[in-house]
């Protein structure tokens, strides 16, 4: 059986039969998303938990419910999957949903670790797959205008330093409820740790994965992947070659092995320096960018930009942004492109570079030294 013997040439007017792989809440929001364009399907659900599974099939109603995805790749008729599983099953799942001859749209990160990334772009190559990662700001339309009004124009001369920053993100702080203190007969939690060595059933480390190092890379590659997204769309440029971090677990000493604070700066062969900027800590809020000219600065953030030009006395120029919810732009541009099977705005190549830039900081936070990355052959120079 070839690898593609599952895949299927779409009409016009073909329905898409969506596989949703992860029924979490950010998993049973897309999939809300993807159920807004008339051309989708929802025809198969699958999680660990029974309970998620009962909750997206309320909306689904109609979706066959699965808590193994390679059962749900074996459906011929589902054409794509959508993956929101926790970050330790994004690498495998899209391996094996590409190599099934599915197109695949999965969650950011797309990978836990730096290594997955280059066998997840050669199985969409090979298998002629699309493969989209749910990094939506490059389908925000105002991060598009920015783009094209300030960067493909120069106006903000020679940059040279993009700042982010993204704090108090109480998502990472939440507390397991009562009914999952102790483990709850339809959630089999051997399958949760799918590749994680053996640990006993903790309710934490199911329910608050990020803050765990061994499921997911912490507010690094949860945040800052998305911002060192932008910084790469806006400015051109995709593999750092450098990368220095700090920080701890400086509060919140309650089991977690990612920091709670965190400072990230890589270096980018163009000549300027990229910064994280995170703690969990409430007395300061807020999540943006910043790029820094010779001519000027841009903001930018979910909801707008700025642009301050150096020239003095110069009024800012401020531009809203809209919609409220770029996950839906997002969505149908690779919806769109399932059907025109070309690149999507967020391809598999994209979604590794900024998760292996996310990666390096998190690398250079635990191994506590400076890394040299190589930008050709993309991997860490010795010491």
């Amino acid at each position: 059986m070839t690898a593609l013997s599952y895949s299927r040439v779409l009409g016009a007017n073909d329905k898409i039969n969506l596989g949703l792989i992860g029924c979490g809440e950010r998993g049973r929001h897309d999939m809300t998303q993807f159920m807004l364009n008339s051309s989708i399907n929802v025809s198969a659900v699958c999680d660990i938990y029974g309970e998620q599974i009962d909750k997206a099939r309320q909306k689904a109603t109609t979706a066959k419910n699965f808590s193994d995805h390679r059962k749900l790749l074996e459906m011929k008729e589902v054409d794509a999957v959508l993956i929101a599983t926790p970050d330790h099953w994004h690498a495998q799942t899209a391996l094996d949903a590409l190599n099934a001859g599915k197109d695949v749209y999965v969650e950011k990160p797309l990978t836990l670790t730096i290594e997955e990334g280059p066998p997840i772009v050669k199985a969409a190559r090979v298998n002629n797959r699309i493969c989209q990662v749910g990094m939506q700001q490059r389908s925000g339309r105002h991060y598009i205008q920015a783009k094209k009004e300030y960067f493909d124009t120069g106006k903000l001369g020679k940059v040279t330093l993009a700042r982010t920053w993204w704090h108090g993100n109480s998502y990472h702080l939440r507390k397991a409820p009562a009914s999952l203190q102790s483990k709850p007969s339809n959630l089999d939690w051997a399958r949760y740790l799918g590749p994680v060595k053996w640990r006993d059933y903790d309710p934490q480390q199911y329910y608050n994965f990020r803050a765990y190092l061994d499921f997911g890379g912490g507010q690094v590659t949860d945040l800052f992947t998305h911002w060192i997204d932008v910084v790469h769309m806006l400015l051109g440029n995709e593999i750092p070659t450098s990368a220095v971090a700090a920080g701890g677990i400086y509060h919140y000493k309650d089991g977690r092995t990612a920091p709670d604070t965190i400072n990230v700066l890589l270096e980018y062969a163009a000549g300027y320096t990229a910064t994280f900027e995170a703690t969990l800590a409430p007395g300061i809020r807020g999540a943006a960018v910043e790029i820094c000219g010779t001519e000027g600065r841009l903001f930018i953030d979910r909801g707008h930009y700025e642009f301050h030009s150096a020239e003095k006395g110069a009024p800012p120029v401020i531009v809203k942004g809209e919609p409220p919810d770029m996950t839906i732009d997002h969505v149908n541009n690779f919806i769109d492109c399932v059907r025109s099977r070309k690149l999507p705005n967020a391809d598999v190549l994209i979604g590794h570079r900024s998760a292996q830039a996310s990666h390096l900081g998190n690398i250079a936070y635990v191994q506590k030294r400076r890394l040299a990355f190589d930008t050709v052959r993309e991997e860490i120079l010795p010491l």
